[in-house]
């Protein structure tokens, strides 16, 4: 009791809270169970309120709210885990389960280590779908026991669909150990008429880390996973890098037709 009483003194409530609210949520939990100052703590609603909207500020606050309404109304949980704190594990798992989805499609169709563009740009289309946020992405995408194309989709989904500011992105790959990982992209073009005669296709490839394209270092690449193979752009594909991906130049072949 006395050392309750010591703690709940020494360590005013809003100092505590702003504590919890910097660290991870993995060490809110690891904390908790510390002692029962701590585990009332990091249960309370409002550090759980708190950290649902940091991480999920697009969804409907409001229909959360009271969906826990109605459920303190009803019957008691069967779950052990009350209140926000529940709700934010809810949707944690709803999200992991959802992600899985697309982790298992980009496995599939880069067995062979390569991905066409169509593919990836199906799989950053599904996680707008699934309403993922920053921290979805960064905790679900953003691990090196992961293919790299899968950290590319997660690159992709935050710095043109969500418009996370670049020093955030570049933040978290390298938190993630994540930034000098490669991946290499080769699309193909029509060839141009030149005297009235066709030349052949021209085929380009880049070699490029996370951290570049987030950072836009390579135009021509960042547009073409944009729009993929449209206009003259015959077929972009999207690989885990070889020593036939040439780093930072392009090349071209041209024969008369």
């Amino acid at each position: 009791m006395e050392n309750w009483e010591w703690n709940q003194s020494s360590l005013p409530y809003d100092i505590v809270f702003n504590i919890l609210s910097s660290i991870q949520v993995e060490d809110v939990c690891s904390l908790g169970s510390c002692s029962k100052f701590w585990r009332q703590l990091c249960a309370s609603d409002c550090l759980w309120i708190s950290l649902y909207r940091e991480r999920w500020p697009s969804l409907d606050f409001t229909k959360q709210s009271s969906m826990l309404m109605m459920n303190q109304k009803s019957e008691p949980q069967s779950s052990s885990i009350k209140g926000w704190r529940g709700i934010y594990v809810e949707r944690h798992n709803e999200m992991s389960g959802k992600v899985t989805s697309v982790i298992k499609a980009i496995n599939q169709f880069s067995t062979s280590r390569s991905l066409e563009v169509g593919d990836y740009q199906k799989a950053v289309a599904d996680l707008h779908t699934m309403e993922l946020g920053f921290k979805d992405v960064v905790m679900f995408l953003f691990s090196s026991k992961h293919n790299p194309l899968l950290n590319l989709v997660g690159l992709h989904y935050l710095v043109f669909w969500l418009g996370i500011p670049v020093d955030y992105v570049l933040e978290a790959l390298s938190n993630s150990h994540i930034s000098e990982r490669q991946v290499c992209v080769k699309w193909w073009k029509l060839g141009r008429w030149m005297y009235g005669y066709r030349l052949r296709d021209e085929s380009y490839s880049r070699k490029v880390s996370l951290a570049d394209l987030a950072l836009g270092k390579d135009e021509d690449v960042l547009g073409v996973l944009r729009r993929g193979a449209i206009y003259e752009v015959l077929r972009v594909q999207i690989s885990i890098p070889d020593p036939t991906c040439i780093p930072w130049t392009s090349k071209s072949v041209y024969t008369l037709t």
